[in-house]
């Protein structure tokens, strides 16, 4: 589809659905007499002390210091909990990757191939080189790894975050990182994996990190911080991330831990494996090359707070108003007051579509706001929508997740929500919905099906205008990103006995409904 579709321009469909953070348990007090000597070892020392034993067990901190550069080679894999499109149990995405770290000039270069999961071999593997410095991240184009000229492209936020935490979280250099730390402090033990922990905690750049030292070995087990994250979690606001810190390894008289599994909010999301580990070889230093202009760009990117822009907007028919985008918006103007058809992104983006509505209708209400799917970007608004008091429309299967949305925390970076909380007025759609009267009322109706049955169609009956969801998205040569979502499409239309000449959704204009009946059947037969 085209958020998918849009994969290829960094920019995926998401969806998912997001639990509580697990509790860590507290200990208390249950450890032999053995175990609470070996725990205060670490904490009657002092927590630089404490951290100087985790060094030293790690292999010596002149040992550490004596990394030049680190070179290796990954596999993993991702949980697409913002993607699957039926939740629990996820599909996933599979990478390789070979990665340079010069941590003396803090420079990375990381060539990647992600497997997608699609059908379509010419969709489903992606390739990419990112290189970065202290000063900035950038992509290498295709043609440029090919050898032919291509100019760099800028990293996103996201991006720049990962480098970010291999310069400073790396267990190569998590615990110096503490070290510097003017507000170091312990916090209380907590148990994993059925073992006590010391926790060491500090700010980083704003951010509160706990790192837990096993009370046996004193390796450091896991990290934690608190963020609000700028990829596809963006929207959960304060999310909670622990990595462990597992399959410990020594290369050259240093302990390094070569799986690390992540999980954010509860979920374990992410695990990458390292193979081949390297400490010291020597790098090609043409291998980090890059364009320092086009480094600094990544940085100065708004992310998901980008502005709504009303140009290229256009009438599908009277009233009805489409503004084509990354995430599509429309506008609806009814007898009394105005619909808007989604409120993707982020709350900024959301803002900006209700405020154009306001300009266009000033004497009519904003009465409501429709959210046809489950994606995060594509809920990236709602919680504006609930801070503005207006009623929502969702479908019955996605209230959990939305109530999940309008009550995570936003305190690191407060949205109108968090700073005016409302509770939210939804509208459930379960079967037949009508918004509306007259030639620009609207019909809502589940899909059901297999990769739908989280969105819910818009059918505008006097124009025989169909908003299909998440479902229409066009690949360059002309044929449908997914197919199998325009089939259930059809199957709905069908079984509702709906009348349609034309068809738009989240990321594709309007096109003839009988051309893409045609591209269906061309595509599976």
């Amino acid at each position: 589809m085209s958020t998918r579709n849009g994969f290829r321009n960094l920019a995926k469909r998401v969806f998912w659905y997001c639990v509580p953070v697990a509790t860590v348990v507290a200990l208390t007090g249950s450890l032999s007499a053995a175990d609470r000597r070996a725990q205060s070892d670490c904490e009657t020392a002092g927590t630089k002390a404490c951290l100087a034993l985790a060094l030293d067990a790690m292999g010596g901190e002149a040992r550490l210091n004596g990394i030049k550069s680190m070179t290796y080679a990954s596999v993993g894999h991702t949980l697409l909990v913002e993607q699957s499109y039926r939740q629990d149990p996820f599909i996933s995405a599979y990478e390789r990757s070979s990665v340079q770290v010069d941590l003396v000039g803090n420079r990375i270069r990381l060539e990647s191939q992600l497997t997608w999961p699609e059908s379509d071999p010419g969709q489903s593997e992606v390739r990419s080189t990112l290189v970065a410095d202290a000063t900035g991240c950038v992509l290498k184009p295709a043609a440029a790894e090919a050898g032919k000229a291509a100019a760099d492209l800028p990293c996103s936020l996201s991006q720049i975050d990962w480098v970010r935490d291999v310069f400073s979280l790396d267990p190569l250099r998590l615990l110096t990182t503490a070290q510097q730390a003017s507000d170091l402090h312990f916090e209380s033990r907590e148990m994993l994996r059925s073992t006590s922990h010391t926790v060491v905690a500090f700010n980083w750049r704003g951010t509160p990190v706990r790192i837990l030292i096993n009370r046996f070995n004193k390796l450091p087990d896991a990290v934690e911080t608190v963020e609000q994250f700028h990829d596809h979690w963006y929207q959960w606001g304060d999310v909670h991330r622990r990595i462990y810190l597992d399959n410990w390894v020594t290369v050259q008289g240093v302990r390094y831990p070569t799986n690390q599994i992540e999980e954010r909010n509860g979920i374990l999301w992410k695990s990458t494996q390292m193979l081949n580990l390297k400490f010291n070889d020597a790098l090609d230093s043409a291998q980090f090359e890059m364009d320092p202009k086009v480094a600094t760009r990544g940085a100065q990117s708004k992310g998901w707070e980008r502005s709504f822009d009303p140009k290229g907007g256009a009438d599908l028919a009277p009233g009805i108003s489409f503004f084509p985008g990354a995430w599509n918006a429309t506008l609806v103007k009814q007898e009394d007051g105005v619909v808007v058809l989604e409120a993707p992104i982020s709350g900024t983006y959301s803002e900006g579509v209700m405020a154009e509505a306001k300009r266009r209708y000033p004497d009519l209400k904003l009465k409501a706001v429709l959210s046809t799917s489950d994606s995060w970007p594509h809920v990236g608004g709602v919680r504006e929508a609930v801070a503005s008091k207006l009623p929502v429309y969702i479908l019955d299967l996605n209230q959990p997740l939305l109530d999940r949305l309008v009550s995570a925390k936003h305190e690191r970076n407060p949205d109108l929500l968090a700073k005016t909380p409302e509770k939210p007025l939804w509208k459930i759609v379960a079967q037949k919905t009508v918004v509306g009267r007259g030639a620009n009322r609207m019909e809502l109706y589940p899909l059901r099906g297999a990769s739908t049955e989280r969105q819910y169609m818009v059918y505008f009956p006097e124009h025989r205008l169909l908003y299909a969801s998440d479902t229409l998205a066009m690949n360059d040569d002309g044929s449908l990103y997914d197919p199998e979502l325009m089939r259930e499409v059809m199957e709905a239309v069908e079984r509702e006995g709906l009348e349609v000449d034309t068809v738009f959704a989240m990321h594709q204009g309007p096109m003839p409904w009988k051309t893409v009946l045609a591209l269906v059947e061309k595509a599976l037969g």
